[in-house]
């Protein structure tokens, strides 16, 4: 058919503009949803109290002040003189003893002990730490440490000792006695020496406490 022209027809249901139109409205929501956050956290900042802070610091600081106050004021300094404790203690350095703590507790397994040997006063002070309690049964064999014939396993006790001393037999601790050793295995002062020997609750000066000295060994003796 001349002149005849096929019907244009339009979709009505198509509207580009629809899914930007939700797409903001999604970011509009989000970006709100953010705003708030970020006025949450500026709250709290602004609610944030440097006075509470100074206050908590100082009765930090307090504490740690009177600790060092009673222990220094019951407790003495003494001066390492050899390297038996190395390398927590070493020679030459300051150690603070607590002489308070054994006037309520019994000294224990693992304590690092200040005393004089044999109560001996005019002899100079030795820092050791405990390892056989009264009435234990204390052996070395073969560099390894024996209580009432089970092997001690512990962090403290050196993986092979050098050399046994007086423990090389089994030798019984006396109810009042403790057996010492040095954490240093090549430095054989202690309980294994016949100078020595086991040391009576009554030679215990203190329990070493803490080096005040400016180094790696600042801090608490462990």
């Amino acid at each position: 058919m001349a002149g005849w022209r096929r019907k244009r027809t339009f979709r009505t249901d198509y509207g580009p503009h629809l899914p930007f139109k939700f797409n903001r409205k999604k970011r509009q929501k989000q970006a709100r949803a953010l705003l708030k956050k970020m006025n949450k956290v500026k709250d709290d900042h602004v609610h944030f109290n440097p006075k509470t802070v100074a206050v908590w610091a100082f009765q930090i600081m307090v504490t740690v002040l009177l600790a060092f106050v009673f222990v220094w004021y019951f407790g003495t300094r003494i001066t390492s003189m050899d390297n038996g404790m190395n390398p927590q203690i070493r020679n030459q350095q300051t150690v603070l003893v607590n002489r308070v703590v054994y006037n309520a507790t019994r000294p224990k397994r693992g304590d690092i002990v200040v005393f004089k040997p044999h109560g001996n006063e005019k002899d100079r002070y030795y820092i050791r730490r405990i390892i056989g309690m009264p009435g234990e049964t204390i052996q070395i064999k073969k560099g390894k440490l024996y209580i009432d014939g089970k092997r001690l396993k512990a962090s403290y006790v050196p993986g092979n000792i050098a050399q046994a001393g007086l423990a090389e037999e089994e030798m019984k601790i006396a109810s009042d006695e403790y057996f010492v050793i040095s954490d240093n295995q090549y430095n054989l002062e202690d309980s294994r020496a016949t100078n020595i020997g086991n040391v009576t609750r009554s030679s215990v000066y203190g329990k070493a406490w803490f080096v005040p000295s400016v180094s790696r060994q600042f801090g608490f003796i462990k």
